[in-house]
């Protein structure tokens, strides 16, 4: 494996540096959306945007934020994780929930949790058998306007 460093995304340019990687897995988001969503949500949810570099290249994207539902007390929810399509299976997504998972230790915090498309069966294989995360409820969505 090929040394890798992890770096917050904090200015325009990292989070536009970041949006090829993204768009593998958000396909519905023009770069202008992606741009537009990415600042409200760190401007207004606390959103934040890691990447894991492989030398000076993006090879895998985390976005994340913390939160407090009656269900989980404070938690870390992780919005958004994808490895580049020609870099997976090299555990660069491993590392990059690993470091949530650091952080969420760091700031006191005892879960993570995620969501994970129904169709996306490698993802749900990964999340339970290798990082070691449990199915505990079904997330719903209902389209109220267009």
């Amino acid at each position: 494996m090929k040394p890798t460093t992890i770096r917050s995304l904090k200015r325009v340019e990292d989070w536009r540096e970041a949006y090829p990687i993204m768009h593998q897995l958000r396909t519905h988001l023009t770069e202008a959306m992606y741009m537009d969503l990415v600042a409200e949500a760190v401007n207004v949810d606390r959103y934040l945007l890691y990447a894991l570099y492989e030398a000076e290249e993006i090879a895998a994207v985390v976005g994340f934020k913390e939160m407090t539902t009656l269900y989980n007390g404070r938690f870390i929810w992780v919005c958004d994780l994808i490895t580049d399509k020609e870099k997976r299976s090299l555990g660069y997504g491993e590392k990059l929930l690993s470091f949530v998972h650091e952080y969420a230790r760091e700031k006191k915090i005892k879960r993570v949790s995620l969501s994970s498309g129904l169709q996306r069966k490698d993802a749900h294989r990964f999340y339970e058998d290798k990082m070691g995360y449990g199915k505990t409820s079904y997330v719903f969505l209902k389209q109220v306007s267009d």
